[in-house]
């Protein structure tokens, strides 16, 4: 019981985080359930809420995205989200583990240092950033930070941006999920439970956060969110057998 109020409330948080900064839903909710499910499973699971939060926040501000810059770059990164998904498939819990934390750990430093905000990727880098970002959002269900640093370097107002990457982080969903459904059904079918929370906690959160989170200075806000990240990845590092 207690942990299935832990895991709304990281439901609700992610929807939260994502709705003010473009990502948030895999970086709270993967490594909570991963420390009940085991790190494999729990990626599978998280993009069905991850979905149904991305897809609202999507309809919520679509006029604001770059059509443009999600054509090609979405592309890109749906490929990597696809090829990621498959890499998934051959890799233990424990390894993806391991991966999911130093992400999480290095996400979470590059916010708390403010360099996350500095980092500027050229057009042509970008490119690679966006394929990058796929294949670790396939691998580990992880990958707005690489993305959102990478769209810096198309020089995007803020709107287009939070936007945009909602955008192209439907389209990951979109082209990883397949895989999951593929290899992992019986199991996710065996944690509809979690599958019902997530999934209306992360809508509600998503509300909630355009309302409420949105008056907080970003500075202060991209500071807390940094550091609960980076507190999930050290856990989930300490423990990479999840």
């Amino acid at each position: 019981m207690i942990f299935t109020l832990i895991f709304v409330f990281a439901a609700v948080l992610g929807g939260s985080v994502a709705s003010v900064a473009g990502f948030g839903i895999g970086s709270m909710l993967t490594p909570t359930l991963a420390a009940k499910l085991g790190t494999k499973l729990a990626v599978a699971a998280v993009s069905i809420p991850h979905v149904a939060g991305t897809a609202l926040r999507l309809f919520l501000i679509r006029q604001h995205v770059n059509k443009k810059v999600l054509l090609g770059f979405g592309i890109t990164s749906a490929a990597g989200g696809l090829a990621g998904a498959l890499i998934h498939t051959r890799f233990s819990s424990t390894g993806l583990s391991f991966v999911l934390g130093a992400l999480l750990v290095f996400a979470g430093l590059m916010g708390i240092t403010g360099l996350s905000s500095r980092m500027r990727f050229g057009r042509r880098t970008a490119w690679l950033a966006g394929a990058a970002s796929g294949v670790f959002g396939g691998l580990v269900g992880n990958q707005g930070g690489i993305r959102s640093a990478a769209l810096f370097g198309f020089d995007i107002k803020r709107e287009s941006f939070v936007a945009t990457a909602t955008a192209i982080a439907l389209m990951v969903d979109a082209a990883r999920m397949p895989v999951y459904f593929a290899t992992e059904y019986h199991d996710l079918a065996r944690v509809w439970t979690y599958l019902l929370l997530g999934t209306a906690g992360v809508p509600v959160g998503t509300i909630v956060g355009q309302r409420v989170l949105a008056k907080i200075p970003e500075k202060i806000f991209r500071r807390i969110v940094s550091i609960i990240i980076l507190l999930l990845g050290v856990a989930l590092s300490v423990r990479p057998n999840l």
